[in-house]
C-alpha cells in the first residue's frame, strides 16, 4: 500500500527542526499552568510570585495603619492586627482562586477613619454597634452585587460625584494624619490650628511624610513601609517607643470576634452610616478592579473584566465575614497595580501577597511598638492619592463642579462621610434642577438625595 503523494510533501529528514519539534506532543501542564492558565495570560509562575510579593510590600502597611485607628474607637490593637492580618489573607486567596485576578483585598483606609472617628467616636455609640453598621452595610453590599444593582448604579452616577467621593475620603484621612502627627490641634478660636512643630512628634511625622512621597516619586514600592520602619527606629532610639520583641504567638482575637451589636445597629437612626458604608464601598472597590484590570489591558469600553460577578462577589462576602471578626469594611487595593507593573496578570499575585499576610501575624510586637505618628506620613500620602482625580472634574461648569467641591469639602469639614455623601447628591440635583437641566438627573440619584432629605428632616431633626 502507497501513501498519496503531494507535490508540496517532503521527506521527514529533510523537513526544519522546528517542525519536528511543534509536531511533538506537548508535556502535561503543570497545577499552576491548568488553574490559572498563566501561559494564556502572558506570565509564569516566577513571574507572579515576584509580583504577589510587590503588592504585599506595597500594601502591608495597613497592618500597622488599621491598629491604631480602630484603637481610637477602644478596640483592642492586638486583636485588630490579628484580625486585619486574617482577613486581608482571606480576601487576597479568595480573590485569586475564585477570580483568578491580582488583585488584593484589605480593610479599607478612608472607611476605618469613618468608623472610628465619626461613627464612634462622633456619634458617641459603641464599637459594637459601630461594628454592627458595617456589617449591614456589607450585606446590602453585596445584595447590591448579587442583584445586579452595583453595576446598574456605577453606570448612573455622576462622573462628578464619583470623584468628589474619594477625594473628600482622602482629604479626612490626611485630617487624621496631620492630627496625629500634631501638625494640627484643635483651637477654640479657630477651630483648628499649627500645633507645635518643634516637637519630636511633629517633626517625626513630617519626617516619616517626605520619606514615603520621594521614595515613591522614585517608584519604590515599599516607600510606607519603610517609613514606618524608620521613623519607629528612631523614636525607640530616642527612647519614646519601648521593645517588645520581634516574633510572637499571634494574640487573641477574642475581643473583637462576633463582639458585633446586630440588633443595637439596626436601628432607622443609623440607616444613613450603613447607606454610607454600602455606597462609599461600591465606588471605592469597583473603580479601584477597573482601575487594575485596565493596566493589566483586559477591559473593555465600558470597563468590564473577565470575571467581574465572581470578583465583585468576592469583595462583598469578605467584608461581611470582616465585620463579625472585627473589623471595618474590606475593599480592592489599588496598591494592586504595583505588582501588576511588574508582570502579575493571574489570581496568583494575590495568592501570594495573602500567604504573607499570614505570615505577618507572627510579627504583633513589631505592630505594638508603631506609635500614631509613624504612621501619619501614610495617612497623608493616602489623601494625596485619593483626591487626584479632582483635576478630571469640569470645573467650568458650575453644575458639575459645585456637587464635587461639597461632597469633597463637607468630608473634612463635618468629620463625616455620609454628610458629604448627602450634601453631594443634595447639591447635583439642585444645581441641575436650578439650571433647567432636569433631563440630567437620573432617577437613581434624585432617589438617594430623597433619601438623604428625609434623613436630615425626620431622622437627625429629632
Amino acid at each position: 500500500m502507497t501513501t498519496p503523494s503531494n507535490e508540496n510533501s517532503a521527506p521527514i529528514s529533510d523537513l526544519p527542526k522546528d517542525s519536528l519539534t511543534q509536531s511533538q506532543p506537548e508535556p502535561q501542564q503543570g497545577f499552576l499552568e491548568r488553574y490559572f492558565k498563566l501561559a494564556a495570560h502572558n506570565t509564569t509562575a516566577s513571574t507572579e510570585v515576584i509580583a504577589g510579593i510587590t503588592t504585599f510590600m506595597t500594601m502591608v502597611y495597613i497592618v500597622f495603619v488599621n491598629p491604631q485607628i480602630l484603637s481610637a474607637a477602644g478596640m483592642d490593637p492586638s486583636g485588630v492586627f490579628v484580625v486585619t492580618c486574617m482577613i486581608s489573607a482571606i480576601g487576597c486567596i479568595a480573590m485569586g482562586l475564585i477570580a483568578n485576578l491580582p488583585i488584593a483585598l484589605a480593610p479599607a483606609m478612608g472607611l476605618n477613619a469613618f468608623f472610628a472617628f465619626s461613627v464612634v467616636v462622633g456619634m458617641g455609640i459603641s464599637w459594637q454597634v459601630g461594628m454592627g453598621t458595617i456589617f449591614w452595610g456589607a450585606v446590602c453590599f453585596t445584595l447590591m452585587s448579587a442583584l445586579g444593582i452595583r453595576s446598574w448604579i456605577l453606570s448612573n452616577i455622576p462622573t462628578c460625584l464619583r470623584i468628589g467621593i474619594p477625594s473628600g475620603i482622602g482629604l479626612l484621612i490626611a485630617l487624621v494624619g496631620l492630627s496625629n502627627a500634631g501638625i494640627v490641634v484643635a483651637s477654640p478660636a479657630t477651630m483648628i490650628t499649627v500645633g507645635d512643630l518643634s516637637s519630636m512628634q511633629c517633626v517625626l511625622g513630617a519626617l516619616g511624610f517626605f520619606i514615603i512621597v520621594i521614595l515613591s516619586s522614585r517608584n519604590i514600592h515599599a516607600a510606607v513601609l519603610i517609613s514606618i520602619v524608620v521613623v519607629t527606629s528612631i523614636a525607640a532610639l530616642m527612647g519614646d517607643v519601648e521593645y517588645t520583641g520581634i516574633i510572637s504567638m499571634p494574640p487573641s482575637i477574642e475581643s473583637t470576634f462576633g463582639q458585633l451589636d446586630l440588633a443595637g445597629s439596626f436601628d432607622i437612626a443609623l440607616a444613613g452610616v450603613i447607606f454610607s458604608f454600602a455606597l462609599v464601598s461600591l465606588f471605592d472597590s469597583s473603580g479601584t478592579m477597573i482601575g487594575v484590570t485596565e493596566k493589566c489591558g483586559i477591559t473593555d469600553e465600558r470597563g468590564r473584566f473577565p470575571r467581574m460577578k465572581q470578583a465583585l462577589m468576592t469583595d462583598s462576602i469578605t467584608s461581611v465575614t470582616g465585620a463579625y471578626l472585627g473589623t471595618s469594611t474590606v475593599t480592592a487595593y489599588i496598591e494592586s497595580s504595583a505588582g501588576v507593573a511588574v508582570g502579575g496578570r493571574t489570581g496568583l499575585t494575590a495568592i501570594v501577597a495573602g500567604l504573607l499576610f499570614i505570615v505577618v501575624i507572627f510579627f504583633s510586637p513589631l505592630a505594638a511598638m508603631v506609635p500614631g505618628y509613624a504612621v501619619a506620613g501614610a495617612l497623608i500620602y493616602v489623601g494625596i492619592l485619593m483626591s487626584s482625580g479632582l483635576a478630571k472634574v469640569n470645573w467650568t461648569d458650575m453644575t458639575e463642579a459645585a456637587p464635587a467641591f461639597i461632597t469633597t469639602v463637607m468630608m473634612p469639614f463635618s468629620f463625616s462621610i455620609t454628610e458629604g455623601i448627602a450634601t453631594g447628591f443634595i447639591t447635583y440635583c439642585v444645581m441641575k434642577a436650578g439650571t433647567n437641566r432636569w433631563r440630567e438627573i437620573h432617577p437613581g440619584v434624585a432617589i438617594v438625595a430623597l433619601l438623604f432629605i428625609i434623613k436630615f428632616v425626620f431622622v437627625d431633626g429629632h
